[in-house]
């Protein structure tokens, strides 16, 4: 009995500490920083990419990378082959050529060309925004584990990207995760 109680208390207790991303669309993003002014992350994804997935899976299901995206962003979760209604900063826009039939790859969302790099797509796709919704860099395309993601994390959240030069910030931190 005793050892039945201690394994209900221990998963009990993992699945308390255990912390995900508090995720919301972009059409709630603009009253969100109304209310709470500080910078937006966006995580772009696909239904059909792995390494979207793993990174769902590795990094912001992280307790360390959930609890400081949750405590110093407002982080926007965003199919870019999706059908959602997107209302931003005056205008919808909507993936008239989506098929929901489809399996595996759909039509791009018309939204998502803001997080092209150099006119190309890739997934996944994490991009930083400041508090009036200005994109505060070049969009970061691919797979980034919790180690390579804490940098940058840390330069938007903290602020230093106002006042610190990249190269000096990263050269700097002290990584924790």
């Amino acid at each position: 009995m005793m050892r039945f109680f201690l394994f209900s208390f221990l998963c009990l207790s993992m699945s308390v500490s255990a912390q995900s991303v508090n995720w919301i669309s972009f059409s709630e993003l603009e009253a969100a920083v109304k209310k709470d002014p500080k910078p937006v992350i966006v995580d772009m994804y696909t239904t059909w990419c792995g390494p979207c997935k793993m990174m769902d899976k590795n990094t912001f299901n992280n307790p360390k990378v959930a609890a400081y995206i949750n405590k110093h962003f407002h982080a926007v979760k965003f199919n870019a082959e999706g059908n959602e209604r997107v209302a931003f900063r005056g205008k919808t826009f909507e993936n008239e050529q989506y098929d929901p039939g489809k399996r595996g790859r759909n039509a791009t969302h018309p939204f998502a060309g803001n997080f092209a790099v150099k006119g190309r797509l890739a997934y996944p796709t994490t991009a930083y925004m400041d508090s009036d919704l200005n994109l505060l860099t070049q969009p970061v395309q691919g797979y980034l584990t919790p180690d390579r993601i804490e940098p940058i994390l840390k330069f938007f959240g903290s602020g230093a990207y106002k006042n610190t030069e990249w190269e000096v910030f990263n050269a700097s931190l002290e990584q924790e995760w």
